[in-house]
Formats: C-alpha cells, structure tokens, sequence
C-alpha cells in the first residue's frame, strides 16, 4: 500500500515556518493598530456644550453607556441619520465608544463655534461663582475654555480661552497646595508645587501676548510660602521673586499688582527686622517698600493704585502694616 506523505505535528514544524506565521500575524496586528489610530486621527473632532447620553446603539431605547459632560472632548466616527458614532473621552482614564444624538456637539466645522464654546465656557464659570449655582460648572467652564483654544488655534478667542481654562485650574488647585505643611517653606525639598504646565502652555503658544503674561504671574504662586513664621526669610525671598517678576514683565496686566505685593511684603519686613534687632535692614526696607509703592501707584490707576497709595501713606506716617506692634 502506498503511503501518503505524513504530515508534521505542528510542535515539528520547522523553525522558519513557525516564524514567518508569526511575522504575519505582527504585520496584521500592526496594520490593524495603524489603520484604528489612523481613523481616530482623521476622525471630526468636538466638544459637548450640554451633557449628552451615549447609547450602545442609535437608539434612545438602547442600553445607554455614560453621560458626556460639558466640555467633554468627542470624536466624531460616523453618523447615522441624527446620530453621531462617537468616541467620548469622560475622564483621562475612561474612553467610551458608541452612539449620541447630534444635538450640541460643537465641531471645528461649526460656524462660530469657537464663540459657542467661549460663551457657554463663561456661562459655566457663572454658575460657578453663584451661591447655588450647578455642581461642577468650575470644571466645565475649564474644559470648554481649553476646547476653544485646542479647536480653534487660530481664533483671536483662543488665547484668553486658554488662559481661563489654566486660572480656573490653578484656583482650583492653589487652596489645596498652600494648605499642606510643605508649603510653609518655599525652600523645602517637600514642597509640592501648584501644577504649572497648562500655564507654561499658555506661555509658550502665546509668547508676548497679555495672557502669557499673567500665565508667568501665577507661576510666583509656587515661590511663596503659606506662613512666614514671624521671621523675615521668607517675605524677603517673595518680595524679590515680585520685583523680578515686574522687571521682566513691564507690559503686563498685573504690573501694578507685582509691584504692591512687593511693596506689601517690604513693608512688612520693616516690623519683622526690628524684632530681629536688625535696624538697619529695617529702615532699608522702609526705603524699598517706599520706592516700590510708588512704582504701584503710578502702573496702575484702579484698585492696586489706591491700594499703593494707602501703603504710601501708612509707611510714612509710621503705621505698621504687619503684625500687632503699637505706638
């Protein structure tokens, strides 16, 4: 009888068999990633102005996933007459993938929709600052802000927009940070600083601008520390981190600002010198805090202007203006 040819077990397989199957299924596996991200990346990409519900399906009456918040970025993968398949970013470690309806998705192809986004971004931090206003609108206004600015580049909105969207975090951030016991000293190497990356973003996209300017003010936050102790360190190392701050931004905003705090914490040193028995790094103070409130004063003409011109006042009519020293 004649034999067939015997086939080998697939454990016999020869060693240059073996590999090339696997070398095709890496090259299949990789075409599949390429071609997934690929889709994603040309994928319409948008933003939620409303909180939306996404579906399984195209269906209200389909097993719903999530709801999409404010503000929420959503890539837009197909439409399905009055739907839209989508992929819903709901939180940096949760991306959802199904159906809402296109209603109050704002796409970089929405006419004006940069000022959508902007005003209902305003809208949210209205909400915000009201006594009873709704629960999590500081976030949202956060994220409609920055959708502006990553949506619209080239909006002559995107540079406040992105701005507003970093403040609204650093306030958010900023009583949390203070409030540890590092903070108490700017030098520690426990301190933890307030999160400064989406204001250097703004500084670095939007270089010589007014907001880049008041992005770099905030950065003074993480130079200070949340109680001086009574000793003098530590307003003497904030009131140099102010003057820098005003010398190398004379155009900004918050010049008149910078320039007070510095004058404020100068002052302030006048009383805390002589209870170091330091007289004559006290009457320099004096001197300095002088000089600074009247840079104040004449950078700016609204409320740190009078506040300057009150500290004029106090320090030459020999008022303390820090702690609880009396005549």
């Amino acid at each position: 009888m004649r034999r067939g040819k015997q086939r080998l077990p697939r454990t016999m397989l020869p060693t240059n068999v073996k590999t090339m199957k696997l070398r095709s299924k890496i090259v299949l596996l990789v075409l599949l990633i390429t071609n997934t991200a690929a889709a994603f990346a040309q994928a319409d990409r948008g933003a939620m102005v409303r909180v939306g519900s996404i579906y399984i399906a195209p269906d209200a009456t389909s097993a719903k996933l999530a709801d999409v918040e404010r503000g929420r970025e959503v890539a837009v993968l197909g439409t399905s007459r009055d739907w839209l398949n989508v992929e819903a970013t709901l939180t940096e470690e949760r991306v959802v993938t199904g159906w809402i309806k296109d209603k109050g998705v704002v796409r970089a192809s929405t006419p004006n929709g940069d000022r959508v986004l902007f005003g209902e971004a305003v809208d949210s931090e209205d909400q915000a600052s009201q006594r009873h206003g709704r629960r999590g609108a500081a976030q949202d206004a956060m994220r409609l802000y920055y959708r502006v600015a990553e949506l619209f580049p080239n909006s002559p909105l995107a540079g406040e927009a992105m701005y507003r969207s970093a403040d609204i975090r650093w306030q958010i951030d900023k009583p949390d940070v203070m409030t540890r016991p590092s903070a108490r000293d700017s030098k520690s190497p426990m301190r933890e600083g307030i999160n400064d990356d989406f204001m250097k973003q703004v500084m670095k996209k939007f270089p010589g601008t007014k907001w880049a300017d008041l992005a770099a003010f905030h950065l003074v936050d993480n130079k200070l520390c949340s109680d001086w102790q009574g000793a003098s360190k530590c307003p003497d190392k904030e009131a140099d981190a102010y003057e820098k701050y005003a010398n190398e931004h004379p155009q900004s905003p918050a010049l008149g600002e910078a320039l007070y705090d510095a004058a404020w914490r100068r002052a302030a040193l006048i009383e805390i010198y002589k209870t170091e028995d330091q007289a004559k790094k006290s009457e320099e103070s004096r001197s300095k805090a002088m000089a600074l409130a009247q840079k104040a004063a004449q950078a700016s003409q609204g409320d740190w202007g009078a506040r300057a011109q009150r500290l004029l006042y106090m320090i030459s009519q020999g008022i303390p203006t820090y702690g609880n020293a009396e005549d």
